[in-house]
């Protein structure tokens, strides 16, 4: 597989079905850039929306892969052939990348068993027993089941990562309350984990609903924090009578303001010079 080649051809079709790189973006709920590396061969369309881009473009899955239009009627063995290469060249494309991502994963995963192994030794060491070291272990704990889904899968295991966040992010606030002996670690920590855990739901839900203009799921990200902020500082105001608002909140809000103005103004612009 050539992706030059491949990317001009889908250039070609994507011109002769009369679409611009945003309405194709648009119909495949990704964003324009990504149709732009297509065409410029920085990159391949993900084997995920293969069969919808080509059902778009009035082509084969084969003919996609080959970057050009072949005729199976008139040589039924070189189509054949094609298609042969084509399937094993994915398969191997597939292949490296889940491997790439399993070295990495492994590195991450044995990296923080070292630094967990150091804490151990050292506590061993100084007390002679497991006292401030199981503090430090059950953050490692909860930083690899969070974060091993997204660097094993990439975008694909963004989900995941954002469920293990959900089921442990609880026990792991019990578990520090009761190494530290203060209720208010699980008690206030549990309620304000929960609103953020609801928050990051709805911002995972943005970009998944706009996945194909980041620019606009990106600033209502930023929005949808302004009034999550008033929530938190509810939730506060009534477990350990924090004041509802003070200067820095203001000031949080209007950089909050600030920060989504320019996506939805860049989203604006690239969809104006895209048409």
């Amino acid at each position: 597989m050539n992706q030059s080649d491949i990317g001009k051809f889908i250039a070609r079709c994507r011109k002769e079905q009369k679409l611009t790189q945003a309405q194709l973006a648009e119909k495949l709920n990704i964003t324009d850039r990504a149709v732009s590396k297509w065409e410029t061969g920085k990159c391949m369309p993900d084997s995920s929306i293969m069969l919808q881009l080509c059902e778009i473009l009035g082509i084969t899955v084969n003919e996609l892969l080959s970057g050009e239009e072949l005729k199976m009627e008139k040589d039924y063995e070189e189509y054949e052939k094609k298609a042969d290469e084509n399937l094993l060249e994915l398969k191997r494309r597939d292949e490296n990348h889940i491997n790439r991502n399993a070295v990495i994963s492994i590195i991450f995963s044995c990296t923080l068993l070292i630094g967990a192994a150091v804490c151990v030794i050292c506590d061993l060491a100084i007390t002679k027993r497991l006292t401030w070291s199981l503090i430090p272990i059950s953050s490692v704990l909860l930083a690899w089941v969070v974060l091993f889904p997204v660097i094993m899968f990439g975008k694909k295991g963004i989900v995941g990562s954002c469920i293990s966040l959900s089921l442990f992010i609880f026990p792991y606030l019990y578990v520090l309350g009761s190494l530290l002996h203060v209720r208010a670690v699980f008690s206030t920590g549990g309620i304000m984990a929960a609103i953020s855990v609801l928050y990051l739901w709805l911002s995972v839900g943005l970009f998944k609903k706009f996945a194909g203009r980041k620019l606009v799921a990106s600033g209502m990200t930023f929005l949808l924090a302004v009034p999550f902020l008033f929530i938190i500082n509810g939730a506060l105001s009534v477990l350990i009578s924090e004041p509802m608002f003070d200067g820095w909140d203001v000031l949080t809000v209007f950089l909050l303001l600030i920060a989504a103005f320019p996506f939805f103004v860049c989203d604006y612009v690239r969809r104006k010079v895209s048409t």
